[in-house]
């Protein structure tokens, strides 16, 4: 296959696609192209950050814990004392996510009124 069959199948094909999304359009009155739901995955995509930040916290303080127990032969002492600096990391943590979305939307927000 040359390269001017390539160029003008690819052509062909853009042409047809634009003319398939104009029938669409029509017969349907909404628009092909995918709307904006920026915002909202955002939003989510924080929470589920947060969700993992707490998680993740909480499981790490709590296995290395666990394993200086084991280790150490202090059970369960040790265990409790990772717990619950793992729940003060996850914490700490979690306000400092807290912190950078909200210098995020002030500064999203000075942008939009400038």
């Amino acid at each position: 296959m040359a390269e001017d069959d390539r160029k003008t199948a690819s052509d062909d094909l853009d042409r047809r696609l634009k003319g398939v999304r104009q029938a669409y359009e029509a017969g349907t009155g909404r628009s092909s192209k995918p709307t904006n739901r920026g915002a909202g995955s955002e939003k989510l995509g924080v929470g589920m950050r947060i969700a993992v930040e707490m998680v993740a916290g909480v499981v790490a303080g709590a296995f290395i814990g666990l394993m200086a127990d084991y280790w150490l032969g202090t059970k369960p002492w040790l265990l409790i004392v990772g717990f619950i600096l793992g729940c003060c990391a996850a914490f700490l943590n979690v306000y400092r996510v807290a912190q950078a979305e909200e210098r995020r939307s002030k500064a999203a927000s000075e942008v939009k009124k400038s």
